[in-house]
């Protein structure tokens, strides 16, 4: 999914932090099963791809938050 692959600065590690356990959980499966087919040199089954209609944000709710309270902490500590 294309949320596994975003770069995990300090926004989104907090965004991770907040996800549910069974999304967070699901994460982690996508990213070890990536790794392992990559050191196996294999590529994942066509028939297990995501399907660009079938590929949801899930992270992008908790991130925006993050990035909404970090903005609104940094305009208060400006006061």
């Amino acid at each position: 999914m294309r949320d596994d692959t975003i770069y995990e600065n300090d926004d989104v590690k907090l965004a991770l932090k907040r996800l549910p356990e069974n999304l967070y959980n699901e994460r982690l499966f996508r990213i070890k099963r990536a790794l392992d087919l990559s050191m196996k040199h294999q590529i994942l089954p066509e028939e297990q791809w995501v399907k660009y209609e079938e590929d949801k944000k899930y992270l992008e709710p908790y991130l925006k938050e993050v990035i909404r309270e970090r903005l609104e902490r940094e305009e208060w500590d400006k006061k």
